[in-house]
């Protein structure tokens, strides 16, 4: 096996476990200890995957965030819940901004009826989504394409959106701590900020497990936003800390297909 497939395998058996050591790994792929550390390396270095003692994570911490394909296999049932709730915040004939998040990018699923609309996005999978379905206008932000996030950042990113209004926002965010939200990749925190800006109100959309997390890139506090959409699941002490701050919250009941 070449090193490049090599490292395409434990990527993959990283997206289904989250997590493997590296004497697994060595076992697996029957090499030594230190190809699999000089893998390893590589992937950290792009940005893939973090190390850990022992092996190697692709799990979120504070200084990284998952690949996208880890993070859509994570809360998957909530998340659904939350973005069917949020299509019903939207009329047609808006203009409605959606971000890279998987959590509101799950909202794609749910504007085919909502029509017609215009969606400014940066997230490929709405693009794709979305694109071919009459009465809705996809504006497409250009940029650099980031394989991690599978979706668009940088300089031309923030331009087009400095150029642009519309009507809502819909963001997600991997960490929420007290009454702010953070974020590891400082990229993806200006894009979501000059949605923000480019909006006339904005929800944030997160699953409960996203509280009491803390990442590296302070992104805004929560009142920025018109209200906060999340799960029933969401921790009576974090649900009584929003309320205390005055924070707006839409709670999406288990089971339900509003």
């Amino acid at each position: 096996m070449r090193p490049d497939e090599r490292r395409q395998a434990i990527m993959d058996i990283l997206m289904d476990q989250g997590s493997a050591s590296v004497e697994d790994l060595a076992a697996r792929f029957t090499v030594s200890k230190m190809t699999v550390h000089r893998d390893l390396d590589e992937l950290e270095q792009a940005g893939l995957l973090r190390k850990v003692h022992g092996g190697a994570s692709i799990q979120s911490s504070p200084q990284f965030e998952s690949d996208f394909r880890y993070r859509e296999k994570i809360a998957v049932e909530e998340k659904r819940r939350l973005a069917a709730r949020a299509a019903q915040l939207v009329e047609p004939g808006q203009i409605i901004f959606i971000d890279d998040g998987s959590t509101a990018g799950g909202l794609a699923e749910h504007l085919k009826d909502i029509r017609p609309l215009t969606v400014i996005t940066n997230n490929l999978g709405v693009i794709a989504r979305l694109a071919p379905i009459a009465g809705i206008d996809v504006i497409a932000l250009g940029g650099q394409y980031s394989r991690k996030f599978n979706g668009f950042f940088g300089i031309l990113t923030e331009e087009t959106l400095g150029s642009l209004k519309g009507d809502i926002a819909f963001l997600s965010s991997s960490a929420i701590q007290g009454d702010a939200a953070y974020h590891q990749d400082q990229e993806v925190v200006k894009t979501k900020r000059q949605m923000m800006r480019a909006a006339g109100r904005s929800y944030l959309m997160v699953d409960h497990a996203k509280f009491g997390r803390s990442a590296l890139h302070f992104l805004t506090r929560l009142d920025a936003f018109t209200a906060v959409v999340t799960g029933a699941e969401l921790a009576a002490a974090d649900r009584a800390a929003l309320k205390t701050a005055g924070i707006p919250v839409i709670t999406v009941e288990e089971g339900s297909r509003q």
